[in-house]
């Protein structure tokens, strides 16, 4: 066989059976990403003859005789083609990990097809970006701006690993060669609750390059927690690596190590467990009635499990005021009892590692992470390793919103790289992605709410019964935040929260974009309106009546424990006049029936900037001899925006532009501490930590030439890469050299600790068009205003509120996660769980509040998971002012608006 590669002739024959993807990546073109290797998301998209194709679903001896052309030959070597240009002027991208094959697709469409991006782009799937940038760069709309000396802090600039992005060349996870490398394959549990009495290894161990065989017999008996927080205490210890317990369909019960992946899975087959089954509660409520099966019986106080016997994870309960009285003196009250459902990240680039011993007797895991600091002290507590001899690290990430804010897989990973002593990888499938991850807490909220005759909030009052599913990772923490800034956001004098988490014997839920607040937003924000409706007041002037101003406490029960909070700005005002503003302003509607109802709907929401229990980041910053300063961080870069941000930070703060900044980040070989990029807190945090170390290095660069010149220190200034004092002018070159003679090496650090913190504000409204007939629904207009303080970045800014509004109004019209009366989930690939494509997002108007910050960096305050919270709610509330129905299941779909719609318009 002969295939053309990028210009290129190969001979190499693939293996049997061998798709296009893994043999052009064996090949070396590592642009060509694995996303579902189903057809279904287009990561691996490569041009053959020309046209675009899906590689994973091509056999790659069918490529024999025909023009491959992959993302690194697009442009031949070292080129840049005019449309990845276009998508750099533009950043039509955040992680990027389906930037090569959305350009390929885009590069093949003719002029026709680009008229109608709905139906030519229905095969590429991007999860960050909301797709609004990627028109714009079809469009030849250029985002970007420059920035002179010194100014790079609130300017559009691009993302520093855009370049690369574009020509495939940026390295995520498994971009890499490893000699000697052995795959891991997981088998996993058939049932929802069993007991393991036995696993026969023996046909397994038979099969033709298989080295290892692991279940629980060698893996530590230590219990952890696979969600990462500062704080251990956040989260039970409830979990191991490998169990004798499982509990949901889709536990790892073994690991096969084998010299490749097909050998791993055939040993897996041929594993023989003897099981006990035990009896299984998929229903919340069933779970904490008495006499459910009990999921974690044998943990107690000691393990941070408030009631193993009544299967409750976590719980708070508080009251202040009389909610009760509240209710009975209010003129309105409203009372409605809502559900959301399971949510999978669908992050493109699935949790995978790889890890090995390296020539010092170091333990390194590459891994797709949120959050390596906090895996490796993990790791190094569970394997009892000193933490000195554990590295953890990521390169660029393909994709989070909060599902890699986990251990799941790197533990597996030491484990067999300890046990056989060579490297190994394990990447998890897309299958495996959708049944054996976390997914959003489903939940079930009642509101109680009660209003006076000038609409003045009374009483509110959330009951939430919250499905961690079979394990508590992050359980109490977002019931928590659930209950939290939903109702703190509204001043009322009676308040009360009862709010339980508990465990079923279905797949752990987890950290999820909005961290609980979407739920319960929903709910809240429902209630609102209808208090408003039946008073006769405008939605927007019933949130201006009792929303918290500066000055209000910020109070939820149990208690205000709200670990210094504190205006550092407040934009909420100027957020719903922003949008009460846009949503007034007449827009081209389009032709519809009688048979369309329209309606407008709004909801607002708050979030503190820093999680509540503790968030660290140290920076270190130097001056290099060739007069680029170099600047270490440990936030890793998942298209979230801190790489970019932290450099403008940095350039700003020591007058230079940011081509002169480079940056080391996400590694914890680099020293220093970070708690990871989750939380809304890169950027608040650790882009403060960048701040106190560039200050911090801008003073001692100061000293040097006042020291140079014998003058004062406090009379010099940075300007333009020089430090300047009446006539003397000091380029940092300069100074640079006088260090080095001297002995002395210019460097800073920084170290933020998360505290105080601060509040953001984010208000989304909607118009929509429901269909009487079939319960179909049209976004008409699209709005949100954000407060985040000074921005950033506000081309990146943007992009953040646009792709959350895009991922949360998935989660509000369709995407769901199945799980049958055996726990098994029904839906575990994108064709069937629906994540939105081009077609189904609108654009969305983006307004930002003119504050700045008093607390966060340069005035700044973070926005990257805050834009999800406040859509599903604008959402439904939109939905009850078309119809006059109040739909309470979420998400909400044609086939559940359609029977209440039909009993009442027939």
């Amino acid at each position: 066989m002969t295939f053309e590669v990028n210009g290129k002739t190969f001979s190499n024959p693939p293996r049997p059976g061998q798709c296009l993807r893994t043999f052009l990546r064996e090949l070396g073109h590592l642009g060509v990403k694995k996303g579902c290797d189903a057809g279904d998301c287009g990561a691996c998209t490569v041009l053959l003859d020309g046209d675009p194709v899906h590689s994973c679903l091509i056999p790659a001896f069918r490529a024999d005789g025909h023009a491959v052309t992959t993302i690194e030959g697009f442009a031949g070597v070292n080129g840049t083609h005019p449309l990845q240009r276009a998508f750099l002027d533009a950043q039509g991208f955040q992680c990027g990990f389906c930037t090569a094959g959305m350009i390929l697709t885009c590069a093949s469409l003719n002029q026709a097809q680009r008229q109608d991006l709905d139906a030519a782009l229905k095969g590429n799937i991007c999860r960050c970006t909301g797709y609004r940038v990627i028109q714009d760069a079809l469009d030849g709309r250029i985002n970007i701006e420059d920035a002179t000396t010194g100014t790079a802090f609130g300017r559009s600039l691009p993302a520093p690993a855009g370049p690369l992005i574009v020509r495939g060349a940026a390295p995520y996870t498994f971009d890499t060669t490893i000699d000697g490398l052995r795959h891991i394959k997981l088998l996993r549990s058939p049932h929802a609750h069993a007991r393991i009495i036995g696993i026969d290894k023996t046909d397994a161990l038979r099969v033709a390059g298989v080295h290892a065989v692991l279940t629980h017999e060698d893996a530590p008996d230590g219990l952890f927690s696979t969600a990462r927080h500062e704080r251990d205490w956040m989260d039970p210890d409830d979990t191991r690596v490998l169990d004798t317990i499982v509990r949901f369909v889709g536990q790892k019960v073994a690991a096969v190590v084998a010299d490749s992946e097909a050998a791993a899975e055939e040993a897996c087959r041929r594993l023989k467990v003897d099981y006990e089954i035990l009896p299984a509660v998929f229903d919340p409520a069933a779970a904490i009635a008495d006499g459910a099966p009990l999921i974690h019986g044998d943990k107690t106080s000691m393990h941070r499990v408030a009631n193993a016997a009544r299967n409750i994870v976590a719980e708070t309960h508080g009251e202040f005021g009389d909610v009760a009285r509240g209710l009975a003196e209010a003129a309105v009250s409203y009372e409605g009892t809502f559900t959301t459902q399971r949510v999978q990240h669908a992050a493109l680039e699935t949790h995978g590692g790889l890890a090995w011993l390296d020539a010092s007797g170091i333990l390194n895991i590459r891994s797709s992470t949120q959050v390596p600091f906090l895996t490796r002290r993990a790791l190094a507590g569970l394997f009892k390793l000193p933490p000195d001899k554990v590295r953890v690290f990521c390169e660029r990430v393909g994709g989070g919103f909060g599902g890699k804010q986990e251990m799941l897989v790197e533990d597996i990973l030491v484990l067999a790289a300890l046990r056989t002593g060579r490297p190994v990888k394990l990447e998890l499938t897309r299958e495996e992605q959708f049944v054996a991850t976390s997914t959003r807490h489903p939940m079930r909220v009642t509101v109680k709410a009660g209003a006076d005759k000038d609409g003045r909030l009374t009483a509110l009052q959330l009951d939430v019964l919250s499905n961690t599913g079979a394990y508590g990772n992050h359980a109490g923490p977002v019931l928590f935040h659930a209950v939290s800034e939903s109702i703190s956001v509204y001043n009322c004098p009676n308040k009360k929260v009862d709010a339980i988490a508990c465990y079923t014997n279905t797949l752990p839920a987890g950290a999820f974009r909005g961290y609980g607040l979407p739920q319960t937003l929903i709910a809240v924000e429902a209630a609102i309106d209808e208090l408003a409706r039946q008073l006769g007041i405008s939605p927007y002037e019933m949130r201006r009546r009792n929303m918290v101003k500066p000055g209000d406490p910020m109070l939820s029960p149990p208690g205000s424990e709200y670990h210094d909070v504190r205006y550092g700005s407040y934009g909420l005002d100027q957020c719903l006049d922003l949008v009460e503003r846009a949503m007034a302003e007449e827009i081209p509607s389009p032709q519809l029936s009688t048979d369309w109802l329209i309606g407008n709907g709004i909801a607002l929401t708050m979030i503190d900037t820093v999680p509540p229990a503790g968030h660290v980041a140290d920076c270190s910053i130097r001056l290099c001899d060739d007069e680029r300063f170099e600047l270490t961080v440990g936030t890793a870069e998942f298209g979230n925006g801190t790489s970019t941000v932290h450099r403008q930070i940095a350039a700003t703060a020591l007058a230079t532009s940011v081509d002169r900044i480079r940056l080391r980040q996400s590694d914890t070989a680099h020293g220093g501490h970070d708690t990871g990029a989750y939380g809304s807190a890169g950027i608040f945090v650790a882009g403060s930590a960048t701040q106190a170390a560039a200050e911090n290095l801008a003073r001692e660069l100061k000293a040097l030439a006042g020291q140079m010149t014998g003058s004062d220190p406090g009379s010099w200034i940075l300007e333009a890469g020089h430090a300047v004092c009446g006539q003397h002018r000091l380029p940092y070159a300069e100074l640079a050299r006088s260090a080095r003679a001297a002995g002395q090496t210019l460097q800073a650090s920084g170290t933020s600790a998360g505290t105080p913190r601060s509040v953001a504000f984010n208000v989304q409204g909607f118009r929509v068009a429901v269909n009487k007939g079939t319960g179909a629904l049209k976004i008409l207009k699209s709005v949100q205003a954000a407060d985040a303080g000074r921005v950033a970045n506000p081309m990146q800014c943007r992009g953040q509120v646009e792709g959350g509004v895009a991922q949360s109004l998935g989660a509000a019209l369709y995407e769901e996660l199945l799980i049958d009366d055996e726990g098994r989930v029904i839906n575990p690939k994108f064709r069937d769980y629906h994540v939105p494509s081009f077609a189904d997002v609108p654009r969305t108007e983006v307004h930002f509040a003119d504050t700045s910050d008093s607390i966060g960096p340069m005035g700044a305050k973070s926005m990257s998971e805050s834009p999800y919270n406040p859509v599903a709610a604008a959402l439904g509330n939109a939905i009850a002012d078309a119809t006059g129905i109040r739909f309470t299941d979420v998400p909400f779909k044609p086939d559940r608006l359609f029977p209440e719609l039909l009993k009442k318009f027939g």
